[in-house]
């Protein structure tokens, strides 16, 4: 799991660059506003994952959801099938 963590974050940071980037020449406010934050709220998610137990209920589905997630993904060459829920 700890893989997928990593792929998540480095996603997210590359996603946060690129829209960034199209903000900056292009001005895509809209852009900003409605992506960010989806991406913030998976950040946390990822983070609040790593700080819980395997025996916090909420484990399980926290792990299947990162795992749906990280599916977005897949045709990314670090993308591992293994990962598929």
């Amino acid at each position: 799991m700890d893989d997928l963590l990593k792929f998540i974050h480095a996603r997210n940071e590359a996603d946060n660059h690129a829209y960034a980037e199209v903000a900056y020449r292009f001005g895509g406010e809209a852009i900003l506003g409605s992506h960010l934050p989806m991406l913030d709220l998976i950040s946390m998610l990822a983070q609040a994952y790593e700080a819980m137990e395997p025996a916090d209920p909420r484990f399980d589905g926290t792990t299947y959801t990162l795992r749906v997630l990280a599916q977005s993904y897949d045709e990314h060459a670090d993308y591992r099938e293994e990962w598929r829920p």
